[in-house]
């Protein structure tokens, strides 16, 4: 998969549930995780952290919104259950993005989400847990990204194998003199 991502959230408190997004994020290669504004005891994080993604990916903490630094040219996504939101299915994914959910019992602060370049929504008829929201929006990525074979057509028919890839000649971009 091309590009890179990393996956943060807002005001966390519940260190079972930083825990739970750290651990899936590294499951599913995420770049960085990162909070903001974040209140939270280490040793919950870890209990709930199995596959110890700390050393594994950087974990940045902002303590507040003007503190926030992504890449150049890294776009961030608020993960928001807004009537104006982009549903997470019709959504196209940036190559660099960097997505940010809101906090247990509340939402993404105004000021965030007027700092992000896309807000997204995922399809249920109330908040879910954060944990589980930012594990549906890292599939939703590595769905619409990765390369996978469609799937068939019929609920009991195989999905067709990917064709083998090519390696083409070799390609000069400038001319040798």
């Amino acid at each position: 998969m091309r590009g890179y991502f990393g996956i943060g959230v807002e005001g966390i408190s519940k260190p079972m549930n930083l825990g739970a997004l750290l651990r899936t994020a590294h499951a599913f290669g995420a770049s960085f995780v990162f909070t903001i504004g974040a209140a939270f005891d280490t040793r919950g994080v870890r209990a709930s952290d199995t596959s110890d993604a700390k050393q594994h990916l950087p974990l940045y903490a902002f303590d507040g919104l003007e503190d926030l630094t992504l890449p150049k040219g890294c776009q961030l996504v608020g993960v928001e259950l807004t009537d104006d939101a982009v549903d997470l299915p019709s959504f196209r994914h940036p190559l660099m993005a960097a997505y940010v959910l809101g906090p247990e019992r509340g939402s993404l602060s105004p000021a965030l989400q007027a700092r992000c370049s896309h807000i997204v929504k995922i399809p249920t008829r109330f908040c879910i847990n954060v944990g589980l929201a930012g594990a549906l929006v890292m599939y939703d990525r590595t769905l619409a990204l990765g390369k996978f074979a469609p799937r068939p057509v019929g609920s009991l028919a195989q999905p067709e194998a990917l064709p083998a890839h090519v390696q083409g000649g070799q390609v000069f971009r400038k001319k040798k003199p």
